[in-house]
This record gives structure tokens, sequence and C-alpha cells, in this order.
């Protein structure tokens, strides 16, 4: 009797809590206080963080073999169904126009990519191994599902650190973008005004996410589960007929996917496997990657401009990143305070969905080379 006693006693939590534990609690606290009174990814961070703060409690056995947040973590993000479901909703959100009606702004999305590669080849330098330095690259992306789903395929024990990465530095665009282009460009042609874009049909709008998957999944075809979704999605609004799933796929199913996601990855946060000085190390990388990012999206447009006849504000440019919208309304707000007869929007529009596209395709090529 005694010793059950004694047994259930040293199963108290409060009597097991560790100060790792109470650091990630502060970590979690943080989180949520950026999502709820700043605004910051609200819809990702509540949940990653709330994950973080009842994943370092001792003895829940939640992220044990069977437990709740393993369930979500094990079938929803290991066995990579939920990023793909997010492309879907994505895919369903998205207007490929700007992209139709100006196809060179599909270099610009990939020139944004530059990114990517610097912080992959600066990881293997600081000694991370290739499937850890190609999850941390993938950051510069700004895209948190694609960084999701390529360290979950690479580099699982980084997945809550890269995750939170790409997210935040996604919230810090408005930040991060304005001082790199204006860096890069003259007031002259920050102020430079594009002509408008042609209207583009319904049927190239059918059209465009069958040509796409079979021109991508045909080059890469390790991006298929992410590229598949994303024209499907695209596919649902745009042809008309299927408006209940496309309702579907950019509302319910998104936000319900989104909830597990945000869990299962504050769920692999415990004091363990965060608090290290590679986490110091990812999150300086991200910054690296993010930078280098816009500055590819700049200076290839300035580039182009040097060839071709109607020429790009190279403010567009930096919305090569995959952070939609939001990269292309602080090029459109610069372009207004250069110009305010300017209207950048749907043009950045242009290279702003290219880089979502952009950003799979590199975690593609990544897992075709790695796993």
């Amino acid at each position: 009797m005694l010793e059950q006693f004694l047994e259930a006693f040293q199963g108290i939590g409060i009597l097991n809590l560790s100060w790792g534990n109470m650091a990630m609690w502060v970590i979690a606290f943080a989180l949520l206080y950026l999502a709820i009174k700043k605004g910051v990814e609200p819809l990702l961070l509540v949940p990653i963080g709330f994950g973080i703060f009842a994943a370092n409690f001792p003895f829940t056995g939640l992220m044990d073999e069977g437990g709740l947040f393993y369930i979500f973590y094990h079938y929803g993000i290991e066995n990579e169904l939920i990023p793909p479901l997010i492309f879907l909703g994505l895919g369903a959100m998205t207007d490929f126009g700007p992209v139709i009606a100006n196809p060179k702004t599909f270099l610009l999305g990939a020139a944004a990519q530059l990114g990517v590669y610097v912080a992959f080849f600066m990881a293997l330098l600081l000694g991370f191994s290739i499937p850890e330095a190609a999850s941390i690259g993938i950051i510069g992306g700004a895209d948190g599902p694609t960084t999701i789903y390529l360290t979950a395929n690479l580099a699982p024990h980084l997945l809550g650190t890269t995750a939170v990465a790409a997210y935040s530095y996604m919230a810090l665009v408005p930040i991060i973008i304005p001082p790199i282009a204006r860096l890069l460009t003259t007031t002259k042609e920050r102020a430079m005004v594009m002509e408008q874009m042609r209207e583009v049909s319904k049927g190239e709008r059918i059209i465009f996410p069958i040509l796409a998957s079979i021109v991508i999944i045909l080059l890469v075809p390790k991006s298929a589960p992410l590229i598949t979704m994303f024209m499907l999605g695209n596919l649902f609004t745009e042809s008309g007929v299927v408006e209940r799933l496309a309702n579907v796929s950019r509302e319910a199913l998104i936000n319900i996917v989104t909830i597990i996601l945000g869990v299962g990855i504050g769920a692999t946060m415990s004091a363990e496997n965060f608090l290290n000085p590679k986490t110091i190390y990812i999150f300086i990388l991200g910054v690296i990657a993010f930078a280098f990012a816009v500055a590819g999206g700049v200076l290839l447009a300035k580039f182009m401009n040097l060839f071709i006849k109607n020429k790009v504000n190279p403010l567009i440019g930096a919305a090569g990143v995959s952070a939609v919208p939001m990269a292309a309304r602080v090029v459109q707000n610069m372009g207004r305070e250069a110009n305010r007869d300017n209207f950048l929007l749907m043009h950045a529009m242009g290279p702003n969905v290219a880089g979502v596209i952009g950003t799979a395709v590199a975690a593609g090529v990544f897992l075709s080379i790695i796993k």
C-alpha cells in the first residue's frame, strides 16, 4: 500500500516539472501573446502555442504512442496528410489570373527561391546534416505548409522549430521586405507604373491548373502531393460547377486541418527538442533565407528590364516569396509611397502565387535528391 502511495505521489506533475518545461511555457505564452495581442499569424500560432504549453506538462502521455497529440502528429503530419489538404484549400483561394496574364512573373517567383538554396548551403557549413539543411533552407520560401511537409519527411526532430520560424517570418513580411527592396531599387524604379493586365478568359483559367500539373509533376515528380492538391483546389473554384467543394476546401476543411496541424506541431516542441543551440542557428538562417529570397526576386526583375519591352516594376520581384497575399500588399504599399498613381497589387500577385509553386517545386527537388 505504501509503495502504491509513493508511486502515485511521485507521479504528480508538479514534482517533476523541470526548468526546461517552464522555459517552453514562456515560449508558448510569447507565441500566444503575439497571436492574440499583435495579430501575428493567429490561425497557426494560437494552436501551436497551446500545443507547446500542453506538451510540456509532465506525465500527460499526450505524445506517447496512442496519445491524442501523437495521433494528430503521426496520422496528420508524419504521414503527410495535412499539408496537402492545406494546399487544397490554398488552391481554392488562389487566383492564377495575374500569372496567366503575365507569364514572365513565373521567373520572379523562381528567382525568389534563391534564399532557399543560400540557407541550405550555409546550414551545411554550420554542421547541419543534408536533410536538416534542406528543412532549414525551405524556410526561405516563406511557405509554412511546404516547410512542414519537407521537414516532416527529412528532419522531423526540427519540425517545431522550422514551422515556428516559417510562420513567424511570414508574419514579419511588412518588416523584412521594405528595407531590402529599398536598398536594391531607386525611387524612380519604385515609382514605375506598369501597364494594365489583359483580361484572362474562363477557358484559360480552367486549362491552367491542368497544364501546370502536367509540366511541373513531369519535371519534379516528388512535388506531386502538394502540386496536385493545389491545382485541384484551384480547379474546384475556376470550373464553377463544384462550388460546394470549393467552399468546403477554402473554409471548413482548411480550418479543421489547421487546428490539428498547429497542435501537432506544438506538441513536438518539448524542452529536449527545442532548447539547444541549433534552434538559434535555425532562426538566424531563416532570416538570411528570407532576405536572399526578396533580393533574388528584385534583382531578376531589374535584370529582365534590360531586355524586355514592357518593363516591370522591380518591387514586384520582392513578392516572389510565398507569403500570399501579404507580400503583394507590402509591394502595393511601397509602390504607392513612391507614386500615388501606382497600383501594383495584381501585378505583384503574379510572382506571389508563382512563389508558392516555386517553393513546392524546391521541396520536391530536395525530396528527389535526398530521400
